[in-house]
């Protein structure tokens, strides 16, 4: 078993949370020890949702494994109807209770409630969050949609002249990077097309708007990771088309627009013809051509960093060095989105594998998960987050999409500031030696007041070399300890911070490995000069 302090996905069952929590009338009864029982903490603090999330938790603890568990979960299922009313329950285990084989399905079957109630059987030991969500929102769908399917073999009905086409929204749960905005930002681009959302679903929908998900002409996958499923079973019972493209980014939100009219039948010239976005113009600035051929390593949820690779590379005019993600079942779209960019694709959950990546790398900027943000701030590199998982601090109370036009605006920022705040903290190191950058010194649009004079510490010649940074670099068959000059620290302090470390690493390698112990500033050019061959 391996230990560590960082998940990027929880197991599924939180999946299983993410949709119950996003739907209403729907509530989890989930067969769970003390110490699974963490929803609170998911949806009110970091999402800060203003109500508490729709599950019920039998929680047993120790003392109770020599008793009757399975009356505990009919008495827990059983009071959470009498309570909460509830259209339609959803019933499982978390992955501690899974190991007690109590069989919730069975036991909530046994107790004959008058609403539909789905089991949601997940192998908590092999899957995790997204395919948890992703298969609960399957079994839901074939559970409350299924009777409304047409007899096998029947024809889908053509739309009646004059009405106009609909769709639903499909993937959108509690607790997904951003998916709120997401879903208000598509709802309008498909008004603006003449194309009416019958359904989105999981979040805001009902068991009974679950139930007629079928009505609509086509869907919309706005994730494949939790929606894939349930639309390709739409698909087959109720032969609805999906979308394949994801609009995040201009180019993709234009293909996605051309998609879901042919869909449609609907003519989307007028509006591709109105539609803007600053991404472009601002990535084709004279400001924005600092930004060309950064290095950028990306990793997250499949949908993202694909999406992310290509507005970089396309759209911004970064270099993409590398990519990845955690979520194993889409590693196939992510090797074959390496392949376009040239590099190998990195499949894991293990943050460490991350970190080692990143470190080997040395990218200018990092977009990532809040795992991410983490590991960038250690290795003192810009990051910008693009995927869950994320923190409180990526549900902002502001309108703030990934998808469509605005959501390509809210991109440029999101990932162009880090990169400028650089630019101008290492304006402020070029000038920190001049006479109105010192500390103390009077601003020169308040008045001709004398500076104060800042008077550095006295260092004796003989010490100049021994109070500044002393680094032990390991190379494959040596172990050296290099010393940095006070001058060579001064130049070093000229770079930019953004890229700073990997010069410095660049620099002490370099040194060691031509058995200069003391680096100077002719050592730091040379080292300069090696790696730009």
């Amino acid at each position: 078993m391996q230990l560590t302090v960082w998940t990027y996905e929880g197991p599924p069952h939180v999946g299983a949370m993410r949709v119950a929590t996003g739907m209403e009338g729907l509530h989890y009864v989930l067969h769970a020890p003390q110490g699974d029982t963490y929803a609170d903490l998911l949806f009110t603090m970091i999402e800060r949702r203003n109500q508490r999330p729709p599950v019920t938790y039998t929680t047993f603890a120790a003392r109770d494994l020599g008793k009757d568990t399975a009356e505990l979960f009919k008495t827990a299922a059983r009071g959470a109807y009498e309570r909460f009313k509830p259209q339609a329950m959803i019933v499982g285990a978390s992955c501690t209770g899974s190991l007690i084989q109590d069989d919730p399905g069975g036991l909530a079957k046994a107790l004959s409630l008058p609403v539909p109630v789905v089991t949601v059987d997940l192998p908590a030991y092999q899957r995790k969050e997204n395919w948890g969500a992703a298969e609960t929102f399957y079994q839901l769908t074939r559970a409350l949609a299924g009777p409304n399917a047409p007899p096998p073999g029947s024809q889908r009905p053509a739309r009646p002249a004059g009405q106009r086409p609909t769709c639903n929204l499909l993937g959108p749960t509690a607790l997904g990077f951003r998916h709120r905005d997401d879903v208000r930002e598509i709802t309008m681009l498909l008004n603006q097309l003449g194309i009416d959302v019958n359904v989105t679903a999981p979040m805001g929908a009902t068991p009974a708007d679950l139930a007629r998900l079928g009505d609509a002409d086509f869907n919309v996958v706005m994730y494949p990771e939790i929606a894939s499923l349930a639309a390709s079973w739409l698909a087959r019972m109720f032969h609805q088309p999906f979308t394949k493209v994801v609009p995040i980014g201009v180019s993709a939100t234009r293909e996605f627009i051309k998609e879901v009219a042919a869909l449609a039948g609907v003519d989307p010239e007028p509006v591709l013809k109105s539609a803007s976005s600053r991404l472009t113009w601002y990535s084709h600035s004279v400001d924005s051509t600092y930004l060309t051929n950064k290095r950028v390593f990306i990793f997250g949820d499949a949908t993202h960093v694909v999406a992310a690779a290509r507005i970089a590379s396309q759209e911004i005019g970064f270099k993409v060095v590398g990519l990845g993600t955690y979520s194993r079942e889409f590693g196939r779209e992510i090797r074959e989105a390496a392949k376009l960019y040239d590099v190998e694709p990195l499949i894991t959950d293990d943050y460490l594998e991350v970190e080692a990546k990143v470190a080997e790398l040395h990218p200018e900027l990092v977009l990532g998960t809040q795992m991410e943000r983490h590991i960038a701030k250690r290795l003192g590199v810009p990051c910008a987050v693009i995927s869950a998982p994320v923190h409180v601090q990526d549900f902002p109370a502001r309108y703030a999409p990934q998808m469509g036009f605005e959501g390509a605006n809210v991109i440029f920022d999101t990932w162009v500031h880090p990169l400028m705040m650089g630019l101008e903290e290492h304006l402020l190191q070029m000038f920190r030696d001049d006479f109105e950058f010192k500390d103390g010194a009077m601003p020169s649009h308040l008045g001709h007041a004398p500076a104060v004079e800042v008077t550095a510490p006295a260092v004796a010649p003989d010490v100049a070399i021994a109070e500044v940074t002393t680094t032990t670099v390991t190379t494959e068959t040596t172990t050296t300890t290099v010393v940095w000059a006070a001058d060579a620290e001064k130049e070093l302090r000229k770079i930019p911070f953004f890229v700073r470390g990997k010069a410095r690493r660049n620099t002490e390698r370099y040194a060691s490995e031509i058995g200069v112990a003391t680096i100077t500033v002719e050592t730091l050019y040379d080292a300069k000069a090696h790696f730009s061959r």
